[in-house]
C-alpha cells in the first residue's frame, strides 16, 4: 500500500506511476473518498472531545444539581451523536482501505517507459546459443517424453495443466529442487518449508489481492488459497512484527509447489512444461533496509543467474518496462533461458523490489539504533528457481542423437546419472 501523506501531499506523483503502469485506476475517486474519511475522522474526534469536556465539566458539579442535570442530558445528545457518526466513519474507513489497495507501488525512476512486453529492455545476455543441441526439437516432441511427463493421465486425475512425473522425469524434478536449495544456502539463505494455503489477510499483504483474485485457487467454506509462489507465505512469516535494526537483512528460500489458474492462457505457449497449472518453484525472500534495497536488487538477481550459469544454460537478463511490471513492484528484472528445440525464451525467474509497499500492508518493521523507532523494511523476492521451463531447456539444449539428455555436470550428482534416458 502507499503511504497515505504521499497521496494526499503528492497526487500528481501517484498519477504519474499509474500512467506509467499504464493501469486503469480512478485516483479521484480514491482523493474524494480519502477526503471525505478525514473529514468524518475529524468529525467524530470532535465529539469525542466534547464528550470528555463534559464529563470533566460533570466532576466538578454537584450530583442532582440543575448544572450536573443540563450536562447529562448534554452528554446523552453528544453521545448518540458520536455513535452515529462513529459507525459512518468506520463504513467510510473500511471503503478508504478498499480504495487504497487499488493504487500501485510507483516505478522506480530506472524502469523504462513502455505498455508492452516488447518494449522491455534486453539488460544482459550470457552464454552460446551456437553451441546448443543440434538435433534440439521441442521437449514435447522428444521420443518417449510422455513415459516421463504424463500429461494425459494427469489431465484425467485433475485437469490439463497438472501433470504427473513418473520414474526418472520425478527424480529429475528432484534433483532440480535440491541443487537450487543447497545454492541458495550455500549464498546465505535460510531455508524454510512454508504452509502452502494461505489466509486473506496474507494474500493482501502481498498485493496478490485484490489484483488477482481470478488466478488463485480458493478453497471453501475457510476461504484459504493454493500459494501462487512461496512469496505470500515466506513474506508473512514477519507479518505485525518489528526487526532489530541489526538483523538486516534477513535472506530465506524456501521450496513449495506453486497453484495458478493462468486463466486466459492459450496456444503455443502452453504447449507440454511451459505453462502449468501446478509447478515447483524456489524461492528466494529478502528483508532489508531502505538503504541498500537497490543493492540488495543486484545481488538477489545475481543469486539466481548463478544458478543458470552452473546449469549451463543460455539467459538473457531483461529490465521490465512500466506496462509490464506488475502492480505492486517498483522495480523487476527477468530471467529468460533458450530454448533451443522451440527457438524461443522462457522466463525462468522474476527479480522484484517492493520497496515499503507490502511492508505497509503487512506492517514490517525494524527498530532504528537511531532514535529507536519503528520504521517500514523494505521487502524483495526472486525465484531461485521455477522448475518447469528450466527442465524444458535442459531437455531440448542438450538432447544427445541417440534421443538421451547429457544432464550438467553440476546436476549429474544430485540426479545419480550423467543422462536421461526416456526408454
Amino acid at each position: 500500500m502507499l503511504d497515505p501523506k504521499l497521496l494526499r501531499e503528492s497526487p500528481e506523483v501517484v498519477r504519474a506511476a499509474i500512467a506509467k503502469k499504464h493501469l486503469d485506476v480512478n485516483l479521484d475517486a480514491v482523493l474524494a473518498l480519502d477526503t471525505a474519511w478525514r473529514a468524518q475522522l475529524q468529525e467524530v474526534e470532535s465529539l469525542r472531545g466534547q464528550q470528555k469536556a463534559a464529563n470533566t465539566a460533570m466532576a466538578a458539579l454537584p450530583k442532582g444539581s440543575p448544572e450536573f442535570l443540563a450536562k447529562v442530558a448534554e452528554m446523552k445528545a453528544v453521545s448518540a451523536s458520536a455513535k452515529e457518526k462513529d459507525a459512518a466513519l468506520k463504513e467510510t474507513e473500511e471503503k478508504w482501505k478498499q480504495a487504497m489497495h487499488t493504487l500501485p507501488n510507483l516505478p522506480h525512476a530506472s524502469v523504462p517507459e513502455g505498455r508492452t512486453p516488447e518494449e522491455n529492455v534486453v539488460f544482459s545476455t550470457h552464454g552460446d546459443l551456437a553451441a546448443l543441441s543440434p538435433v534440439a526439437v521441442p521437449h514435447w516432441e522428444i521420443g518417449g517424453f510422455d513415459r516421463l511427463f504424463d500429461f494425459a493421465r494427469g489431465a484425467k486425475v485433475t485437469g490439463a495443466g497438472f501433470p504427473f512425473y513418473v520414474g526418472d522425469g520425478a527424480r529429475l524434478v528432484r534433483a532440480l529442487l535440491q541443487f537450487f536449495l543447497d545454492e541458495d544456502v550455500q549464498a546465505g539463505y535460510t531455508e524454510v518449508a512454508p504452509p502452502i494455503f494461505v489466509n486473506a489477510a496474507s494474500a493482501t499483504a502481498t498485493g496478490q489481492l485484490p489484483d488477482k483474485e481470478g488466478q488463485m485457487y480458493e478453497t471453501t467454506p475457510d476461504r484459504l488459497y493454493a500459494v501462487p509462489t512461496a512469496e505470500v507465505p515466506l513474506t508473512n512469516f514477519f507479518r505485525d512484527e518489528i526487526l532489530p535494526e541489526e538483523t538486516l537483512p534477513v535472506r530465506r528460500c524456501a521450496y513449495t509447489p506453486c497453484f495458478r489458474r493462468e486463466a486466459g492462457s492459450y496456444g503455443k505457449d502452453v504447449r507440454g512444461l511451459n505453462r502449468l497449472h501446478q509447478f515447483d518453484k524456489v524461492e528466494l525472500l529478502k528483508w532489508v533496509h531502505p538503504a541498500t534495497s537497490y543493492d540488495e536488487l543486484d545481488k538477489l538477481r545475481d543469486d539466481a543467474e548463478r544458478l543458470l550459469r552452473k546449469l549451463e544454460l543460455p539467459y538473457r537478463v531483461l529490465l521490465m518496462c512500466g506496462g509490464d511490471l506488475g502492480f505492486a513492484q517498483t522495480k523487476k528484472y527477468d530471467l529468460e533461458v533458450w530454448a533451443a528445440g522451440q527457438k524461443r525464451w522462457l522466463e525462468v525467474s522474476s527479480c522484484s523490489n517492493f520497496e515499503a509497499f507490502q511492508a505497509r500492508r503487512a506492517q514490517i518493521r525494524y527498530r532504528t539504533k537511531e532514535t529507536g523507532k519503528p520504521e517500514l523494511v523494505h521487502t524483495l523476492n526472486g525465484s531461485g528457481l521455477a522448475v518447469p521451463r528450466v527442465l524444458a531447456a535442459l531437455l531440448e539444449n542438450n538432447l544427445q542423437p541417440d534421443g538421451r539428455v547429457k544432464i550438467p555436470p553440476a546436476l549429474a550428482p544430485y540426479f545419480g546419472k550423467e543422462f536421461l534416458s526416456f526408454e
